[in-house]
């Protein structure tokens, strides 16, 4: 099998130098800058633990000398996605899966869903100009569970965590989501083939699209959130209110956010992805974290004054540090 990563950074790389690893596949990188030159010097980096993971990989910039994949896994940040796109689209063969190992709503999430009109969001992909690229077909739905960093251009550090849920779009598994899977079991990772991703993709999203943007512009770590009983009420209405536009789509959570803040507690003193994203100076992947939320409130009629502060303080911090695009 042919596997294309597309954004070899903290999770594609983790994914990438595993599969490389396992063997079972030809992995290669499409890749820029800095990254593109430690990835055609070093080959994929992953230190886990004492043990540094080191494999050679072919990497380029440019997807015609890639050719046509087997698989194209997505890890761009949000904020990329739309530039990239084109290059996915010309690897894609006319059973290529491609998987989305990203933060937040994805772009095809909103399609073929009644209640949200089956058009895309205008939050995460302006125009459609995504999909039109990537046809929903070719897409198989992802959700990452994994804490990983990169202490250089090329390197990668797991911290935490091998989950990975993979699903198709429509629903009921299909021959090639269960080969996915059994591919990626074999690479390491803990593996679930899911039946209702959509649900997947939005119980994480409820549980990390508040505390995300918080500690971005808070410059908190988690367990300072957690200890907040201010902030953490404001975390918890806001999630109330994304669980009831869950309800609207067919993604009901039963969780409360006090059950599961319980859950966050036990993992500590962590820095959230969004905050390592403003140390680091990285546009903030806020549009699909809480944008694409808010959008979907609107659509379906659920008034969201929480999620809407929210936003309006993030955008607002990210446009005056240069992380978040100015109107």
């Amino acid at each position: 099998m042919k596997v294309c990563i597309v954004g070899a950074g903290a999770i594609g790389g983790f994914l990438g130098a595993r599969l490389a690893a396992s063997g079972q596949c030809e992995v290669s990188a499409l890749a820029r800058g800095a990254t593109l030159q430690a990835l055609r010097t070093h080959g994929w980096r992953l230190q886990l633990d004492n043990e540094l993971l080191q494999r050679p990989v072919t990497a380029s910039d440019n997807p015609l000398e890639l050719g046509a994949q087997d698989l194209v896994i997505v890890a761009v940040k949000g904020p990329a996605l739309a530039a990239v796109a084109p290059s996915v689209a010309a690897m894609l063969g006319s059973n290529t899966m491609v998987l989305p190992a990203m933060n937040g709503v994805p772009w095809w999430f909103s399609q073929d869903v009644a209640a949200l009109g089956g058009q895309p969001l205008e939050s995460i992909d302006a125009g459609g100009r995504i999909a039109q690229q990537i046809p929903l077909h070719h897409v198989v739905g992802c959700v990452v569970h994994a804490s990983t960093f990169t202490t250089e251009p090329g390197l990668v550090q797991h911290k935490m965590g091998r989950g990975l849920i993979v699903g198709e779009p429509h629903g009921a598994p299909q021959e090639r989501t269960e080969r996915l899977g059994a591919l990626l079991t074999q690479a390491g990772f803990e593996v679930t083939v899911s039946s209702n991703i959509r649900y997947d993709i939005w119980y994480k999203l409820w549980g990390n699209m508040t505390v995300n943007p918080v500690s971005a512009i808070t410059g908190a770590s988690m367990d300072k959130i957690q200890a907040d009983p201010l902030v953490l009420e404001f975390c918890s209405a806001a999630m109330r209110e994304a669980a009831a536009i869950g309800e609207r789509i067919g993604c009901v959570v039963t969780q409360s956010p006090e059950e599961r803040h319980a859950v966050t507690r036990k993992l500590g003193a962590f820095k959230t992805s969004m905050l390592q994203d403003v140390e680091a100076g990285r546009p903030l992947e806020l549009d699909a974290l809480v944008g694409a939320v808010r959008e979907m409130g609107q659509r379906v009629g659920v008034f969201t004054p929480n999620i809407d502060a929210l936003m309006g303080l993030t955008q607002l911090f990210g446009r005056v540090h240069g992380l978040y695009p100015k109107v």
